[in-house]
């Protein structure tokens, strides 16, 4: 892919942050979600690739558009597999706090991890720690790994959990291994990016969150050289024939960055609606102006840019659509 194409996908992610941000605290995430949906929909079609969405809002007759298997793109070349979550913490910009992003990740066709809308058990760390993971080993074996390869004390440790009675053991386990934890209410996408980043503040991300959320997150990390590890976690018996269905054998196999995402020529871009560890949110200036902070990395080169974007957002063709 063109390096051009990593500014047109922040345009979309801006889009849809823009959309969205407008609900923050109004406690309607439904509408939260829809105005991100449509937005970054609306904009998809005017940029140059040939895409499919494998990781989206559900399937076509759970969602009016960026659903499972939908084509996006104005159809010219490049081919490409689009992993999209046009509003990653509903909870979040609904109750107005902290960690809501929009968030996509482009990569050739076919090098996508198809992954069901079904639970993940995760970790998830940076570059200099890329290596030292093991998703089966005990929490406390995989953070004194860290710690070490981050050149820290153990107490210095800042490990990232979602606050859910599932994860109650794990939390008892990294206290006792003596690291610090920070409890989140929603969205692991951020935190999970954030680990590449020692400004975060984030060192590992750990526990079962959603699988589509973690094919984008180890986008990222593909990107910033980081590691993530995954095993689906199914609840039933359908969940675990869907995702047989999608290519997934065994379900309860290992899932290394490879299987994750394949190959370097992928693109991830994000973009803050709430303040968060890594991005700040989308202010508001005047009637019709607005602020943005989004990153954008690319596999191949490794580049990473921070954008800061003023819009005029009575100038935007799409932003009536969205209003």
């Amino acid at each position: 892919m063109e390096r051009e194409l990593a500014l047109e996908f922040a345009r979309v992610t801006e889009a849809a942050a823009l959309a969205s941000a407008r609900w923050m605290g109004r406690g309607d995430k439904i509408a939260a979600d829809g105005a991100a949906v449509t937005a970054m929909r609306t904009v998809l079609d005017s940029v140059q690739v040939d895409g499919v969405v494998v990781i989206g809002e559900g399937e076509m007759d759970e969602a009016p558009m960026l659903y499972i298997g939908e084509r996006v793109g104005n159809g010219h070349a490049p081919r490409v597999d689009i992993a999209v979550d046009p509003l990653e913490g509903t909870n979040i910009v609904a109750k107005g706090l902290t960690g809501a992003i929009a968030v996509l990740a482009v990569a050739e066709e076919g090098c996508l991890l198809h992954a069901p809308d079904m639970y993940m058990d995760k970790i998830a760390v940076g570059p200099k720690a890329a290596g030292v993971i093991d998703l089966d080993a005990p929490a406390e074996v995989n953070l004194k790994a860290v710690a070490c390869a981050l050149g820290k004390d153990m107490a210095d440790l800042t490990v990232v959990i979602l606050d859910r009675p599932r994860h109650d053991g794990l939390v008892a386990a990294v206290r006792k291994a003596g690291a610090r934890i920070q409890l989140i209410s929603d969205g692991d996408v951020s935190p999970a990016v954030a680990t590449a980043f020692e400004e975060s503040g984030v060192d590992v991300m750990m526990g079962i969150g959603g699988a589509p959320e973690g094919v984008l997150a180890a986008a990222a990390l593909k990107c910033l050289g980081g590691e993530m590890q995954g095993r689906l976690y199914p609840s039933d018996e359908h969940e675990r024939a869907r995702a047989t269905a999608m290519g997934i054998n065994p379900v309860d196999r290992l899932l290394t960055m490879n299987d994750l995402v394949r190959g370097d020529d992928v693109i991830f871009a994000a973009t803050g609606i709430t303040d968060g560890p890594l991005l700040r949110g989308v202010r508001f200036h005047g009637q019709e102006g607005a602020v943005t902070h989004t990153v954008v990395m690319r596999g191949r080169t490794g580049t990473v840019r921070f954008i800061e974007a003023r819009h005029h957002l009575n100038r935007k063709p799409w932003w009536p659509v969205c209003k």
